[in-house]
């Protein structure tokens, strides 16, 4: 039986009921952890949050290899459907590819707006499907990165707090490129108010990647991207964080106001 890994389970702060919910989802091989402190913030404000824990996440890599792309997005329906029980205004809050499965589930759920962190428009070595699981039956696992773990974080106490899988598995790569082609699809089919964020120092997933999102979202007219810096892919955690939750919030407060 699988078990998750301590300080990594998923979270639930009650709110105001008069206000919208927020359902938070973490990242590829992250954990709800680091989209805690930006919950725990929405929610001094007043708002229901749900950080879900995604499918084969934040227990054994084994578990995530056998999760599919379908998985994560039945995970995200699954905290939404919980969510519904304390509000029918919800946000979906993600980050990385959390964002991802934001802005795709929100053209199939009815959500009051979408805020996208650190999202990919495309994988940073974009290999075709066919090989990435092909490759994957000779080899598990490739590093996150050329560096040493944690040099692309400014904040460098945060990074040594952050629950992720050590190294990238090579199959789940390929479900994370499908859910990418997936959402790339639904972009023009997004109807909802976006807020766009990622940091200009993000050396894992480049910033260029929020400029062919936000040009793609043609039918958003409340579309708003934001650039900060000093911060690494985890913005959410990294030392620009406090901006980033302001940013959230303005967003969240601007759109869905008291319902």
């Amino acid at each position: 039986m699988s078990q998750i890994i301590e300080t990594a389970e998923p979270f639930f702060f009650l709110g105001d009921s008069a206000k919208p919910a927020c359902l938070l989802i973490h990242g590829f091989t992250g954990a709800p952890k680091e989209m805690r402190l930006l919950g725990e913030f929405l929610n001094q404000h007043g708002y229901t949050c749900l950080g879900i824990r995604l499918a084969g996440h934040a227990t054994k890599p084994e578990d995530m290899i056998r999760s599919r792309y379908t998985d994560w997005m039945a995970s995200v329906e699954d905290g939404y459907h919980l969510l519904r029980g304390v509000s029918d205004h919800i946000f979906l809050v993600g980050l990385s590819m959390g964002g991802v499965l934001s802005l795709l589930m929100s053209t199939k759920l009815k959500v009051s707006g979408v805020v996208a962190m650190s999202t990919p428009f495309a994988l940073p070595r974009d290999y075709p499907i066919w090989m990435l699981k092909l490759v994957s039956v000779f080899k598990k696992y490739n590093p996150k990165g050329k560096g040493v773990p944690g040099s692309g974080w400014f904040d460098k106490d945060a990074f040594r707090e952050q629950v992720s899988y050590p190294q990238n598995p090579i199959r789940s790569t390929a479900e994370l490129k499908k859910l990418i082609i997936e959402m790339r699809a639904a972009l023009p089919n997004v109807n909802v108010p976006v807020l766009l964020m990622h940091s200009k120092d993000d050396a894992y997933v480049l910033p260029e990647n929020m400029e062919r999102i936000h040009a793609a979202l043609v039918n958003v007219e409340g579309r708003t991207k934001l650039y900060v810096a000093e911060s690494g892919h985890v913005v959410t955690k990294d030392a620009a964080r406090h901006q980033v939750f302001e940013a959230a919030l303005e967003f969240i407060q601007r759109v869905g106001g008291n319902v």
